[in-house]
């Protein structure tokens, strides 16, 4: 049985979309999860719902022609509810390609992640990236 607490359910999610195995992953968000996506691009805004993140991330992944990927760069920072990831995400398509890090803050209630906000290291990059 996995641990509840924020930081085991954090440490389940990004290994789970380390292995690319989305379904463990979008099984940890709970189902009214709100993803605040950064930037003035096609993806920026809140994103509700388990469909409405899964929409995000099959878009994000269609306009990376299936390359976008996440890894965590450094050990999780837990305050309460919140966990903080320090993550690198790269993707190429034909127009150009992103490298760069940033910040995934996770809040975790009961067990699932409720809100998760986003934060890059290069947003103007980022938003040229997705277009």
């Amino acid at each position: 049985m996995m641990e509840l607490t924020p930081a085991a359910i954090a440490a389940a999610y990004f290994d789970a979309l380390g292995r690319g195995d989305v379904s463990t992953a979008m099984g940890l968000l709970d189902a009214r999860v709100v993803w605040h996506q950064p930037g003035a691009n096609r993806f920026s805004g809140d994103h509700t719902g388990i469909e409405g993140v899964g929409a995000l991330l099959s878009g994000m992944m269609d306009v990376s022609e299936g390359s976008f990927q996440l890894s965590v760069t450094g050990a999780s920072m837990v305050n309460g509810e919140l966990v903080a990831v320090p993550v690198r995400f790269t993707g190429t398509h034909t127009q150009g390609s992103m490298d760069m890090g940033g910040i995934d803050l996770l809040t975790i209630r009961d067990g699932k992640i409720i809100e998760v906000h986003l934060f890059s290291e290069d947003g103007r990059a980022e938003d040229i990236f997705w277009g």
